[in-house]
């Protein structure tokens, strides 16, 4: 099936090979997705709601403050911190996995309220396609799933596929940060983002070794550490 082909919503098809659902959500949870996930969308995101892809009014939905975006948010620890820390900006959440929204979310219930954060429950390809061109100041890309089986490489996300439209939503000299205990993911990293039109900003092995100074360990970080794994931390600028 090729790139061009499109759904009958006119979306193209776009496979998703990650879990969507995990283990059967609790009642409390089930009401923060219907309760809360409704007001924090970004804007109109989805293929049925906006099928001519008009670009989202950031300005308008954020009162014009800076964008950043995290793609795969996990649980919502690194989201929430980065909230906290800086108030002032607002920040977008990207996260297919149904019951990582619902996490994030009553961890925003326990440590809000935030009026900064949107949640966009889906692939962040799709999100991409209604930013505007070089509207974003930051992204995020934390842990994300590995896929270790050579086969499976092509499904990361520094490929292309997700560079491309990532580099186009990204203002100039925007900063994109990854964060990895694969060393494989490491190597297609440092193969495919500088080609996708980024600057690798490290200067010795400490700049990778080292986390950055606003950054939270999270659950997914711990577990690596206690398996022998070695955090990486890479930080790039869109040229």
């Amino acid at each position: 099936m090729s790139d061009e082909t499109k759904h009958k919503s006119g979306a193209p098809w776009r496979n998703f090979y990650g879990r969507i659902h995990g283990k059967t959500l609790n009642k409390a949870q089930v009401d923060y997705l219907e309760e809360d996930l409704p007001r924090l969308a970004p804007g109109r995101v989805s293929w049925e709601e906006n099928p001519e892809r008009e670009k989202i009014d950031l300005a308008a939905r954020f009162g014009g403050r800076p964008v950043w975006v995290e793609i795969g948010f996990g649980g919502g620890e690194h989201l929430v911190h980065m909230a906290q820390t800086y108030p002032d900006v607002a920040i977008i959440g990207c996260e297919p996995f149904v019951n990582g929204v619902a996490m994030c979310l009553g961890r925003m219930r326990r440590e809000g309220p935030f009026d900064t954060i949107a949640i966009h429950a889906g692939d962040a390809r799709d999100l991409f396609d209604v930013l505007p061109d070089g509207s974003v100041e930051k992204a995020f890309l934390n842990y994300p799933d590995p896929w270790p089986k050579k086969r499976h490489h092509r499904r990361r996300f520094v490929t292309a596929e997700h560079l491309a439209p990532l580099h186009r939503v990204l203002r100039a000299g925007a900063e994109f940060r990854v964060a990895t205990d694969i060393p494989d993911y490491v190597r297609q990293t440092m193969e495919e983002v500088p080609k996708a039109g980024f600057d690798w900003l490290a200067e010795g092995p400490e700049d990778w070794r080292r986390p950055w100074s606003d950054w939270i360990s999270t659950r997914y970080e711990q577990k690596a550490i206690r398996e022998g794994r070695t955090p990486h931390y890479m930080t790039f600028r869109k040229s």
